[in-house]
C-alpha cells in the first residue's frame, strides 16, 4: 500500500467493517484506509472469524464490507449465506467485496456466487482499494484485469443453471421468507431478521403459497428441501 491514498470523492463517506483471520492484516488496512478525513473511508467494526463478521455487519449495518475467503468457522462464503437478508435488503443493502491474498477458481467463483460484489487480491495499492470500495459502493462490480478476464472465463464455461419456473414465480423476499420459513423459524424470528413486521411475514407466506399451491408450511417445508433451497 501506497502514502499516495485519497479519498474516493469529495465528502463522500463510506462505512466499512474488515473482516480477515489476521489481526496485523486488519491493523494495517486501518492505519492505510481509514484516515477517514482523507480518504472518506470508516471502519466501523472488524471480525476475525465467521461467527464475530455476522455479528458485527448485523450490529452495524456498513455500507461495505471486506471479507476475506479464507476464514474460521466456514470461511467467506459462509458469512455471505448467512448475510443474505442485509445484501438484499430495499433500502441500505450490505455489499461485500472480497479481498484476499487467493486468486485460486474456487474462491474466487465461490464468492461471487455467494453475492460479493467483487475480488481484489491483497497486492492492490491503498489507493485502489478505497476507489474499489467506493465503486462497490455505488453498486458496481470491481475486479482486478486480470481476475475480470477469469471470472467471465470460468462463466462462461459453465452451464446456465436450469429454470425452475416455480420459483422464478417468487419475489427475491418471498425467497428469503420461504427458505426461513423451511429452516423452522418462527414469523417473529423470521420478521426481526429480514427487519419487517409479523403481519409482513404473514403476507409473504400466503403470497408463497398461493403461487407454489401449497396448503400449509409443512408441505411448503418439503417443497424447499426436494430443491435443495433450506
Amino acid at each position: 500500500m501506497t502514502e499516495e491514498t485519497t479519498t474516493g470523492g469529495a465528502g463522500r463517506r463510506v462505512r466499512v467493517v474488515l473482516v480477515d483471520d489476521h489481526r496485523m492484516f486488519r491493523t494495517g488496512v486501518q492505519a492505510e484506509i481509514g484516515r477517514t478525513e482523507t480518504t472518506g473511508v470508516e471502519v466501523v467494526g472488524e471480525a476475525a472469524d465467521v461467527d464475530q463478521a455476522v455479528t458485527v455487519i448485523t450490529a452495524t449495518r456498513p455500507e461495505v464490507v471486506l471479507l476475506d475467503v479464507h476464514l474460521p468457522g466456514g470461511g467467506g462464503v459462509e458469512v455471505l449465506r448467512r448475510c443474505a437478508s442485509l445484501m438484499s435488503a430495499p433500502e441500505n443493502p450490505v455489499r461485500f467485496l472480497a479481498l484476499s491474498v487467493s486468486d485460486a477458481a474456487e474462491d474466487v467463483i465461490g464468492v461471487i456466487r455467494g453475492g460479493a460484489r467483487g475480488y481484489v487480491t491483497k497486492t492492490i495499492t491503498g489507493a485502489d482499494l478505497v476507489d474499489s470500495v467506493f465503486r462497490v459502493q455505488d453498486g458496481d462490480a470491481v475486479f482486478s484485469p486480470r481476475l475480470a478476464g477469469f471470472v467471465l472465463d470460468a462463466f462462461a464455461s459453465t452451464d446456465a443453471p436450469p429454470v425452475d419456473e416455480d420459483l422464478d414465480r417468487l419475489t427475491q423476499r418471498e425467497r428469503e421468507v420461504l427458505r426461513l420459513i423451511a429452516r423452522g423459524y418462527a414469523y417473529k424470528e423470521i420478521a426481526k431478521q429480514l427487519f419487517i413486521s409479523v403481519k409482513t411475514v404473514e403476507s409473504h407466506v400466503s403470497a408463497v403459497l398461493r403461487k407454489l399451491q401449497l396448503s400449509n408450511r409443512h408441505e411448503l417445508t418439503r417443497w424447499a428441501t426436494a430443491r435443495r433451497l433450506v
